[in-house]
């Protein structure tokens, strides 16, 4: 999520197509543990950069989306 130089990076959305399901659910739910530490660490001391925060809910978001588009599409 973070580089070296500090920029924010987000996941695009045709690197999200080209996972497995497998390895979009694993990725979701780090994504969603990294958020949580995140956000727990924001409320006792402030981020340098708070828009990690955004940055990685709508990661979760992408993510999220991707894997429910998956599972109506093989119904």
């Amino acid at each position: 999520m973070i580089t070296l130089n500090n920029r924010l990076e987000k996941m695009k959305q045709s690197e999200i197509i080209e996972l497995s399901t497998d390895e979009l659910q694993d990725r979701l739910e780090s994504s969603k543990k990294s958020y949580i530490d995140l956000k727990m660490a924001h409320a006792i001391t402030p981020l340098e950069i708070p828009m990690q925060l955004r940055a990685i809910r709508r990661d979760v978001a992408r993510l999220a989306t991707e894997l429910t588009k998956r599972e109506l599409q093989s119904l």
